[in-house]
């Protein structure tokens, strides 16, 4: 287990004072939260992490304790000759509070979120049983949902070591996101022992479109006369369907970028991404004996050389 600096986690000094500790935190909080930064698939973890180091650094005892060790961690670490760090000297007893100002895991996380480092500093030696325990029933798992349903979001029932599960899904999941439902792992010998559920998403290949951050991107087809002459053409999406302008002379590949109408950005209702619709020039077949000599007339206008013309 490795020494954990929590300076350097907050970006301070060694010697910062409690105010320029709070306010380096409080910007780290509002960049790093989750319920904020809902695009950083790390922004969890981190916040975590600087929690963990602001309840050490903003409590003078917390600090003078983590002060305490190292010094002898740096020692320990270049010996020649190392052997497990003693940390019986500096752990809280078994069952010892970690203080009254402390960060309440619990509503941040679902369970103490806090590292083995920590654990090991002060929370004492049964809380590190216990938390052991806990996550020994921790399941993982994965769930295949199509575009659509991570586009709308939605309740979902799912079974889970024979247990049915109901998620209440918000839209704009992203490929291989993970979250955590609290208290739906595994349960052990005793009421309290009971894991958490880690469950990925996996966003299925969908026929039409590709998704791409919070943008979608979609081929339509147009006909030749359409995009030589002009039209509107009615285009169904997965958010609706929308009338779009298709100017004369509209090349093949031609792309039409409708903002907004892309993928939700998960955790902010309301936004979204922007959708590109790519045009797929189709020709015409099966043509009839009137069709080809109108399009032979008019490749004579072009001074075009084509099969079945009068020479």
């Amino acid at each position: 287990m490795e020494y954990k600096d929590y300076y350097k986690t907050l970006g301070v000094p060694k010697t910062a004072q409690a105010e320029e500790i709070k306010k380096q935190y409080r910007k780290l909080a509002r960049q790093f939260h989750p319920d904020v930064n809902v695009a950083d698939k790390n922004a969890t973890a981190k916040f975590a992490e600087i929690s963990e180091a602001y309840e050490v650094l903003s409590d003078d005892q917390k600090r003078k304790k983590y002060d305490s060790i190292g010094s002898e961690w740096e020692q320990y670490k270049n010996s020649d000759q190392r052997t497990h760090f003693d940390w019986s000297k500096y752990s809280a007893p078994p069952g010892g509070s970690s203080g009254a100002g402390a960060t309440n895991w619990e509503d941040l996380f679902g369970e103490d979120g806090t590292s083995e480092f920590f654990q090991n500093l002060f929370k004492g030696s049964s809380g590190q049983t216990r938390n052991s325990t806990r996550r020994s029933l921790d399941l993982h798992a994965e769930l295949t949902i199509s575009l659509e349903d991570a586009y709308h979001g939605g309740v979902k029932v799912i079974s889970v070591a024979n247990r049915s599960i109901r998620l209440t899904l918000k839209p704009g999941i992203w490929d291989k996101q993970s979250i955590k439902v609290t208290g739906k792992g595994g349960v052990g010998s005793r009421p309290d022992e009971v894991g958490d559920l880690y469950l990925t998403f996996v966003l299925a290949p969908h026929p039409e479109y590709l998704l791409e951050g919070a943008d979608l991107y979609k081929t339509i087809p147009v006909g030749l006369y359409t995009a030589l002459l002009g039209s509107t053409l009615e285009v169904a999406t997965i958010s609706g369907k929308f009338k779009l302008k298709i100017p004369p002379e509209t090349k093949n590949g031609t792309v039409f970028k409708l903002r907004g109408k892309g993928f939700p950005r998960y955790g902010k209702p309301g936004s979204h991404g922007d959708l590109f619709l790519k045009v797929e020039l189709r020709l015409p077949e099966h043509l009839t004996p009137e069709e080809q000599t109108l399009l032979r007339q008019l490749a004579a206008l072009r001074n075009e050389t084509v099969e079945g013309a009068r020479t």
